[in-house]
């Protein structure tokens, strides 16, 4: 098996990241590209940065990252959110996340967060309150999970969950790093734990209101890149990395709006429930790639093509927790989305679902005349 020639000189970087920038300002313009990646390129300016309509529009080629032809490839990058630069700390750097949008003054095909943003804003009365919990897998350079044997694996599934100790956890040091680069960008990071699969982890971004959840969770998937390339490694989001009896990963997003949270708030978290049944097969056209091998009603999912939900079930499609059922308020936890799912689409469709669609935008636009599915209540529990 081939090894990895990258060397990393950390130490020698860091020489470099003392020097002084005198008063100029980098600022780091983070897109979604046209295979739900994320890409970047650097901007210097020429003063501190304090309100996000100070940055510039720039341009890309988009020719190079799928979203525009060789013959009209500009794609312009328009901020809409900034976070301090947790890898040029010291001198105002920002790290910038952006929209992409063609020429035509019309939104890049890849844009989800326009249509999303629309809907968000039309039903802003709602208050809605999103929390995502973020799977992933670290892998070494030739694509296997980290600390596994090669070309073997490890025992089976049961020590490795919040676990600790050696041959229970790996890489963490790339978790930790992680955590405290997110915290000193500002983003909303609540916590992180080892998941069921070795060197598979999960981290949480939330609760944020409305459109900032994805830009947070974007942004937070990208520093998670830049810090596993500083270890050699790398980070997958695939649903499911490895087949067989192994868990997938997912992208659960838990939702709350203000009639969910006030007394008598679970008959809107049940009418909530109705209106996701009969749009199953559209939220799944959006809720990641490849979704169907880790949605196979074991390890933990439900069943990719039907829909149910129950109290404190994590076989089922959304679960309530107990304490929300017991409280009879608060919000609801949707663990159908996969771990590569974009937060954009995945929100977006979640509210237009909830509260219906806005004229300008279309959440569901990739799919159509998709059959409703059957309404199916679970009461069986499992992790309580």
């Amino acid at each position: 098996m081939a090894e990895s020639s990258i060397l990393s000189n950390t130490s020698n970087l860091e020489k470099y990241l003392k020097l002084p920038q005198k008063g100029k300002v980098i600022a780091e313009y983070v897109w979604v590209d046209g295979s739900n990646g994320l890409r970047s390129k650097c901007k210097t300016l020429n003063k501190k940065v304090t309100d996000i309509k100070e940055l510039p529009e720039w341009n890309f080629d988009g020719s190079s990252t799928g979203q525009a032809p060789g013959n009209n490839s500009d794609v312009y990058l328009r901020p809409v959110a900034m976070y301090p630069d947790p890898f040029r700390v010291g001198d105002d750097n920002i790290l910038v996340m952006c929209e992409t949008w063609g020429a035509d003054g019309k939104p890049n095909a890849y844009n989800f967060r326009h249509d999303a943003a629309v809907v968000m804003e039309a039903h802003g009365a709602h208050e809605l309150w999103f929390g995502l919990e973020q799977e992933y897998t670290i892998l070494d350079f030739n694509g296997w999970p980290y600390g596994w044997p090669k070309n073997g694996f490890p025992a089976p599934q049961g020590p490795y969950y919040c676990g600790v100790g050696t041959g229970k956890v790996f890489c963490r040091d790339i978790v930790e790093s992680h955590y405290k680069a997110c915290m000193f960008a500002g983003i909303n990071i609540s916590g992180t734990n080892a998941e069921v699969m070795p060197a598979q982890w999960e981290y949480q971004v939330g609760p944020c209101t409305g459109i900032d959840l994805g830009d947070e969770l974007w942004m937070s998937r990208f520093i998670l890149h830049r810090v596993a390339e500083e270890y050699g490694a790398k980070i997958t989001f695939a649903p499911k990395p490895i087949p067989g009896d192994w868990n997938g990963a997912g992208l659960h997003t838990n939702v709350s709006s203000k009639e969910m949270r006030e007394e008598g708030g679970m008959k809107h978290i049940e009418a909530a429930m109705e209106k996701l049944a009969s749009r199953q097969a559209e939220h799944m056209a959006v809720y990641g790639s490849d979704n169907q091998l880790r949605m196979t009603g074991k390890h933990e999912t439900s069943s990719y093509d039907k829909f149910t939900w129950g109290v404190a079930n994590r076989g089922s499609s959304v679960r309530i927790p107990r304490a929300c059922a017991a409280e009879g308020k608060g919000y609801f936890e949707d663990r159908r989305p996969a771990s590569n799912g974009d937060p954009y689409q995945i929100t977006g469709i979640i509210v237009e679902t909830l509260y219906g669609m806005v004229d300008g935008a279309n959440m569901s636009k990739k799919v159509a005349d998709a059959e409703p599915v059957e309404l199916e209540m679970v009461v069986e529990t499992s992790k309580p």
